[in-house]
């Protein structure tokens, strides 16, 4: 297979820039444009990039697919054939084109079936660096992307020759295991990248305050990343070698963020480098070295070749377990700046110090109801008016009391013209005022006034408001997520909940983006280029994907100027598909050629069931756990034996009204005497259960005899490996069914287990337990 992506290179005399920021179309027929062709071919082959055979999918044969470079004012068309065994997509990410082929399967397009070609075509009216990839299931991870280069039809800026840079991540694992394990809810993966925040970690950096404070808003172990990758990629493999390029010349860098969910800080070594275009759009040209570059985004630099030494250009992942570099030129390394990785434990201290208020449900109790900017003021920072820049190194703060007084006055502004009838829970009234383009909400990013964690420095160069005349559209969108379970949402409702956004031609929509996690979420539009508000007003720079920051609100607008359906949703590929989406609607017809294609296979792709389970073999008994779950409903299995002849089984079915809260019933068989097998007793049972703060799991119920019962089990990591649980049930019988004797007023029965578990690997632990059944024992736990 063929790992390297080529070069494109082209010589160009131009002067820097000032281009009108507004993708336009290109004048003239479309019927009399060039036409430009390319045959894309996805396959499945077995590729080797960490010394293990994987399963990867391919594009023509290499990984990324390769790069298709077309000229502003050509007419593309795009064969794309499946020679897999399952179907694919393609999208073609930040370029403006007809609905019908932006490559959403069952949203705007058919999906390519094994065995078929699809052909995609439209006009290229705009220029730029962009990029493509499967929009099917996890497909994007396992290699069905590429790049982008439209060179506009009149030069604008001078440099000599171009260089594609496509960075992405990569896992040995297959993607869907990946996210079955996410959906777990363990800690393999901070394990693996030993980042996770055992006790004797949290005690050494005196942060057992900040842990408290987390687990009692319910939250697990900081994480900056939700997956493991054992690589990251430039152009396919982790080290890059340019040779060719001779010392003095200009090269314009075009960077792709193609991963399935790795940020990347670009840091350059010698001379800070020129930024010159976000999203394929240019930009105000401004020295900048350390760059956060998001999942889906893209970035332009122009870098000067050096006289002598080749220049490395690193790209770090955010979470710091790896990098990919790309070096430039010939002989001693210039190297480029070292990003550390990040303290997450002092980071929690530091977040926990400013009384932030987390939990906002992932999946509420009404999915109906418009509560968003309830649940916006409730889970706002307690010190809002504190800026945080969230560097690498941790977070810095400083007061800024006028953008909280902005923020809260535009706040109360919408919240009293929301309407009680409104049936769309995502949408808010428009202001009778229009927004001044130099009023900044939101901030995007802001960061005590560093430009790491902001796109302050993004600059258009033209305005690019939208006039005042057209019909105001708000929404709030509150990006909200529940680690534990792994589901992740907007305003608390899972894409497959929810009815799409209606929109009409000619409204400027404005939305605001409040982020309730603590990940970063990378907010795509399919179809439109938004302006980004951010201090430069009326000169706020379009994009295509946006980052929005943990407990940070970024404000975006565009002009609804197309037609039919268009996907918006977060770019981590493990997000969107656990429901981080929505769908925007001009409300006009559905094409024809999508009839036989349910829009329910989309929206309901999140929904999916996972099931998982767990073999415990010990001295003194063996255990049974099975789950099968998707959103809102469980199914459990617990078979327990000791081999001093003591059995219990229970299967429940459990249904979710919110992300802590759920209702079961069941059925549990257990010996009717200790140690006797002889009879077992069948009871039906029913109750709640509920997830307490500190993480401990809750459970009432009362079975057909009318004993109810309360139990409680919990879990705390005390080195890396090692972990304590404990679990404890009170039954207690009053007599309430006529059975009790009549010399008693009650008996109970009270069951508990406490014990280590240390992690081998994902899939096998060691463990030591005592029950008051069983007794003490210790043996060895299989997880599948």
């Amino acid at each position: 297979m063929k790992n390297l992506l080529l070069p494109l290179l082209f010589t160009a005399t131009l002067s820097f820039p000032s281009l009108a920021q507004r993708p336009q179309s290109v004048e003239g027929n479309v019927d009399n444009w060039p036409v430009h062709e390319y045959e894309l071919t996805i396959d499945e082959e077995m590729v080797n990039l960490t010394g293990k055979n994987v399963k990867a999918m391919t594009i023509n044969g290499s990984i990324p697919g390769p790069v298709l470079e077309f000229t502003e004012g050509e007419y593309a068309k795009i064969h794309v054939t499946n020679k897999m065994d399952v179907e694919t997509s393609v999208h073609w990410h930040g370029l403006l084109l007809p609905n019908f082929f932006d490559g959403v399967p069952y949203l705007t397009t058919p999906p390519i079936r094994p065995g078929e070609t699809f052909t995609y075509e439209f006009a290229l009216k705009q220029s730029g660096t962009y990029w493509y990839h499967s929009h099917t299931g996890l497909q994007e991870q396992r290699g069905v992307y590429g790049s982008i280069q439209i060179n506009p039809r009149e030069q604008t800026m001078e440099y000599d020759k171009d260089l594609v840079l496509v960075l992405s991540d990569w896992m040995d694992e297959n993607p869907h295991e990946q996210l079955r394990n996410l959906k777990r809810g363990n800690e393999w993966y901070l394990i693996k990248k030993g980042q996770v925040q055992s006790l004797n970690k949290v005690l050494a950096k005196n942060a057992l305050g900040a842990k408290l404070k987390m687990s009692w808003q319910r939250m697990p172990d900081m994480a900056i990343s939700d997956n493991y990758h054992d690589l990251f990629l430039v152009n396919g493999l982790p080290e890059q070698q340019y040779p060719d390029f001779e010392p003095g010349e200009k090269l314009r860098l075009r960077f792709v963020n193609a991963s399935a969910a790795s940020y990347f800080w670009l840091t350059f070594g010698g001379e800070d480098p020129f930024l010159v275009a976000a999203d394929g759009l240019d930009v105000v040209p401004v020295k900048k070295n350390k760059t956060l570059i998001a999942v889906a985004e893209t970035y332009d630099f122009i870098v000067t070749v050096p006289e002598s030494g080749k220049l490395e250009i690193r790209a770090t992942s955010q979470d710091g377990s790896g990098h990919a570099s790309a070096y430039i030129g010939e002989g001693e390394i210039i190297p480029a700046p070292v990003v550390p990785e990040p303290d997450l434990i002092e980071m929690m201290k530091k977040m926990m110090a400013m009384d932030m208020k987390m939990g906002a449900p992932a999946s509420k109790f009404r999915p109906g109801k418009n509560d968003s900017i309830k649940v916006m003021k409730k889970y706002a920072m307690e010190m809002d008016h504190m800026e945080m820049d969230m560097d690498s190194e941790g977070m810095k703060m400083k007061e800024d009391h006028t953008q909280h007084d902005m923020d809260m006055n535009e706040d109360m502004k919408r919240d009293t013209l929301v309407q009680d009838k409104m049936k769309d829970p995502n949408l808010m009234d428009p202001m009778k005022k229009p927004l001044p383009d130099s009023l900044v909400i939101g901030d995007a990013m802001k960061t005590a006034g560093s430009p790491v964690f902001n796109y302050d420095y993004l600059r258009a160069p033209a305005p690019t408001t939208i006039s005042d005349e057209q019909p105001l559209k708000e929404i709030l969108f509150n990006l909200t997520g529940n680690m534990n379970r792994y589901v992740w949402s907007i305003n608390g409702v899972p894409l497959s909940e929810t009815d799409k956004i209606k929109i009409e031609q000619g409204q400027k929509v404005r939305i605001t983006l409040n982020n309730l996690t603590m990940m970063h979420h990378p907010m795509h539009l399919h179809g439109h280029f938004f302006r980004v508000i951010n201090k430069n007003g009326e000169y706020s720079p379009l994009k295509h994907t946006v980052n929005v920051a943990p407990m940070q609100k970024t404000v975006i607008e565009f002009d609804a100027n197309e037609y039919g359906d268009w996907f918006f949703h977060c770019h981590v590929l493990y997000h969107l598909n656990s429901g981080m989406a929505r769908v925007f609607s001009y409300d006009t017809p559905r094409d024809e050629r999508l009839d036989s294609y349910p829009l329910a296979n989309l929206t309901t792709e999140a929904n999916e069931y996972f099931t998982w389970g767990e073999v415990t073999g010990a001295s003194h008994m063996t255990e049974f756990y099975a789950t099968t779950t998707n959103i809102r409903n469980q199914f459990r299995l617990r078979a327990e034996y000791g081999w001093n002849e003591n059995l219990e089984v229970t299967l429940t079915y459990e249904r979710y009204l919110n992300d802590y809260f759920r209702v079961f019933v069941g059925g549990n068989i257990e010996n009717e005497e200790e140690d006797n097998l002889d009879e077992l007793e069948p009871t039906a049972i029913g109750g709640i259960r509920y997830l307490l703060p500190l993480l401990i799991d809750s459970e009432l119920s009362i079975d057909h005899k009318l004993r109810p019962q309360v139990a409680f089990n919990a879990g705390l990591l005390l080195f890396p490996r090692l972990e304590l649980y404990g679990e404890y049930e009170y039954q207690i019988d009053f007599g309430w069914n006529g059975d009790l004797e009549e010399s008693k007023d009650y008996e109970s029965e009270t069951v508990f287990q406490v014990g280590l578990e240390y992690v081998l690997s994902k899939g096998v632990r060691l463990m030591g337990s005592y029950d008051n059944r069983f007794g003490a024992g210790g043996g060895i736990s299989l997880w599948f």
